[in-house]
């Protein structure tokens, strides 16, 4: 999303400006000074001292809603003087903060160059060559694995970008439904967001009787109302129908509209120029959000936690086991959740499992929703660190050793419990949904892909254990986390294929051993009659 082929836009973030007329969106977007803490770890402009890693989901989000409720995107002149440009809308109003980013816009090719030098926010995450590159010259895995998740996580700006799409879709959306909301979920919100994943948005009705008691109308009381229908779903399909249509034809910098109606959960997707964003817009999915907040309270728990996903994830990219398009692959969705579950198995424990979670939920935080128990604490102060100390050398380690021995064939994964349970069905991969407990979110994943998994699981494991980081060094060849992310081959294919030769026939020797110790048993007795 930073490439060189688009034009530059501010953002005026938390600013007073008395700007003409209702819109907030020039035609492109930008934002906000580099915050130096990790996404989601803003420190509240009032509550100085307060770390947001300490506040709750839902106060962080509400902080951020209003944020991008006094906010405005500018798209800049191709030659820009910064100060001079500060200096005219300051003095429209105050300018709490501001950022500048490049976006996908198209512009001539030639103006590039003589462009104003700006400090740009970078909307993209580094290449992997560069990051290994990187990566080598720490002093240890546990750096490493630092180095990559502040090279890859949202950044501050970004977080805020994102908010701000939402809010514009928003203003768009109100024409039909005035006291609706948009919200972001998932990635952008839970912690482990990486710098050019799309944007998930939702079009939220709950908080519109909220708003109704809150508001005082006087003597008359004004209502909307949609026309009453069979079922919800096709109340859902209509609306995203409706909205998609219009954000085709007349939304600001939407483009690309696909209308997916029919899906699980109907959506509508789109990309939004201003901002650089692939977007997908559903209608209240309440079920998301507590998984959302469930997976941001996990990312606070523990800086170990966002680490090891963020270097998995990459880690799971690079060889072909993750794919942005939809297939039989394993989803980062999936990866998180067998990392948390992996983070739950350690003595001592890493991370608590949903049910103690439960357990520790005040009145406030019991939530059903469509019958399944969606009941956590959402109070961090609650629950006790853990006591584990476990370096992240020995967790990215432990992990691939530990998946790559897992008996797939009989046992499940479920966060709810935080052990292997026996698979309720014959899928090659189980992870049990940790609300939805009837659903298996990896059941999309088949066998060969499963079998892939594991024979990259066994080389990782093996390579971090055998190798020798001192000749590494002096090689200057990738050690650690470095190494991993190489394709497995690259760098030494007869190495590779000598290795995997043991680990790619390892179900297939298995399999002969059995079949040799059944064979001597039933010689056995057929000698003893």
């Amino acid at each position: 999303m930073a490439h060189r082929a688009g034009g530059r836009a501010l953002c005026l973030l938390r600013g007073r400006l008395r700007l003409p007329g209702p819109a907030r969106l020039g035609s492109s977007g930008a934002a906000v000074q580099r915050a130096p803490q990790a996404a989601g770890a803003e420190e509240a402009g009032e509550d100085a001292g307060i770390s947001a890693r300490k506040r709750t989901f839902t106060e962080v989000q509400t902080e951020r809603l209003e944020q991008a409720e006094q906010t405005v995107l500018i798209k800049c002149p191709p030659k820009i003087n910064e100060k001079k440009l500060l200096q005219y809308l300051s003095s429209h109003g105050n300018i709490k903060s501001h950022f500048f980013f490049e976006n996908h816009l198209k512009n001539p090719v030639s103006q590039a160059a003589e462009e104003t030098p700006v400090h740009l926010s970078p909307q993209s995450h580094i290449p992997v060559n560069e990051l290994i590159q990187k990566l080598c010259c720490a002093d240890s895995i546990s750096t490493q694995m630092y180095i990559l998740l502040n090279e890859y996580q949202l950044t501050e700006e970004n977080i805020k970008l994102r908010f701000l799409a939402c809010s514009l879709v928003r203003d768009f959306a109100r024409a039909f439904f005035p006291d609706s909301t948009v919200k972001p979920f998932g990635s952008s919100v839970n912690t482990f967001g990486k710098l050019g994943c799309d944007v998930d948005m939702f079009l939220d009705f709950h908080d519109i009787q909220k708003h109704a008691t809150m508001m005082k109308k006087g003597p008359f009381e004004m209502e909307y109302q949609m026309k009453r229908l069979p079922s919800e779903r096709l109340a859902t399909q209509k609306i995203l129908s409706v909205i998609g249509d219009c954000l085709d034809n007349f939304g600001p910098g939407c483009s690309s509209v696909q209308k997916i109606l029919h899906a699980r959960c109907p959506l509508v997707k789109f990309s939004h120029q201003p901002t650089g964003f692939q977007c997908d817009l559903s209608v209240s999915n309440s079920i998301a959000i507590r998984s959302s907040e469930l997976l941001y309270i996990y990312g606070c728990l523990d800086s170990r936690v966002r680490a090891l996903v963020f270097s998995v994830r990459c880690w799971a990219r690079v060889h072909g086991l993750t794919n942005s398009v939809p297939g039989t692959w394993i989803t980062n969705f999936s990866l998180t959740m067998m990392v948390m579950f992996f983070l739950q198995k350690r003595s001592p424990p890493i991370i608590p499992t949903l049910n103690q979670l439960k357990e520790l939920a005040g009145e406030k935080d019991k939530h059903v929703i469509g019958g399944y128990d969606c009941s956590f604490v959402s109070d961090l102060s609650k629950i006790k660190p853990t006591k584990n100390t476990e370096t992240l050398d020995v967790l990215l380690g432990d992990f691939f050793e530990y998946f790559g021995n897992f008996d797939f064939r009989k046992n499940s994964i479920n966060l709810r419990k935080g052990k292997e349970v026996n698979k309720p069905e014959s899928s090659p991969l189980y992870i049990w949904n940790p609300f939805e407990q009837d659903l298996n979110i990896s059941k999309n994943v088949n066998q060969p892909q499963l079998e892939k998994f594991v024979a990259m699981a066994r080389e990782s494991a093996w390579i971090l254990q055998k190798e020798d980081k001192t000749q590494r060094k002096i090689n200057k060849e990738p050690w650690g986390l470095a190494a991993i992310l190489i394709p497995f081959g690259k760098s030494n294919p007869s190495k590779m294929k000598n290795r995997m030769k043991g680990i790619g026939s390892e179900t297939i020797r298995s399999l002969l051993d059995s079949l040799k110790l059944n064979t001597a048993s039933t010689v056995q007795k057929a000698a003893g009659k």
